[in-house]
């Protein structure tokens, strides 16, 4: 079996800085990002055995999003100083591990994610996308699932995991998200909309378009009033928490398969970052390339 997993690569490297503090290498640059990226790499391929496997990181904010929300993503905090010179080393990693990366002017990860994703159904491949990015939930199908870090148990979320997460299916996480918006990204719901009162709508009504069309069978007269003011809004978000998968991503499957390592390249990474463990675990013969499990 064909399986892809692709990892939502700004996400992981923010999860490994943030649980790892103080690692240095022993020229005194920071490789914590770096160290417990392998780490979590190293795991999920442990875990899912992948036979493709792409890295993509995000290369911009939308145009087509910040001419409909030029604050999108306002909020959030610069890029730490001690992070940002890891993200070269990392893809130096993933050059010298036999794995692909993808990072484009202008586009968002999730969009391409999106697109690699509907291209890897289309070929008939079985789809596992590592983020705790909520939006990805849209994608949730038969053939593709979600391993979200935030949960423990480390399952690969299907359709009855997005159900009970949100009470709505894959197909409806758009409309839920869109009335009670995204605090992460800056995008503003309903207000007074709250995820239960936006999956009782959408049990009840199925979709965005069929509460605004029906919107005096709304009983709570303040709920459909503040439905009513909000329209234009909610439909702002619907395209704005749509994932674009239909973006030039130049699928090729075969450019994603995990390539053998090349273990001169990796050795002479860890020793440099200082990664005595990692280092120890290669094979011995120098110059030797053979596909391993860091």
């Amino acid at each position: 079996m064909q399986r892809l997993l692709i990892v939502d690569g700004h996400a992981y490297a923010y999860r490994a800085f943030h649980a790892i503090r103080g690692l240095r290498a022993p020229d005194g640059k920071p490789t914590n990002a770096i160290y417990g990226f392998v780490k979590m790499l190293a795991k999920m391929r442990a875990n899912l055995a992948p036979t493709h496997l792409i890295v993509a990181w995000d290369g911009g904010l939308s145009a087509e999003r910040m001419v409909l929300l030029p604050e999108y993503k306002a909020q959030r905090p610069e890029m730490p100083d001690d992070l940002r010179p890891q993200f070269d080393e990392i893809e130096n990693y993933l050059d010298a591990a036999g794995m692909e990366s993808y990072c484009g002017d202008g586009v968002e990860a999730d969009d391409y994610i999106a697109c690699l994703a509907r291209h890897a159904v289309a070929a008939e491949m079985t789809t596992v996308i590592a983020s705790s990015d909520k939006d990805f939930m849209q994608l949730v199908s038969a053939r593709v699932g979600l391993l979200n870090p935030h949960d423990k148990t480390e399952a690969i979320w299907t359709d009855d995991q997005v159900r009970a997460k949100t009470g709505v299916e894959p197909s409806q996480i758009v409309d839920w998200l869109s009335l009670i918006g995204d605090s992460v990204d800056n995008i503003s719901g309903v207000p007074g909309v709250g995820p239960k009162t936006a999956t009782d709508l959408l049990r009840q009504f199925g979709s965005v378009e069929k509460i605004f069309s029906r919107l005096g069978e709304v009983k709570s007269e303040r709920l459909r009033v503040a439905l009513e003011n909000a329209k234009a809004r909610v439909e702002r978000n619907q395209k704005m928490v749509r994932l674009r998968d239909d973006l030039e991503c130049d699928f090729a499957a075969d450019k994603l398969k995990v390539r053998p390592e090349n273990v001169t390249k990796l050795r002479e990474l860890y020793s440099r970052w200082g990664f005595k463990g990692l280092l120890a675990s290669l094979p011995q013969a120098a110059g030797e390339q053979q596909a391993v499990l860091i």
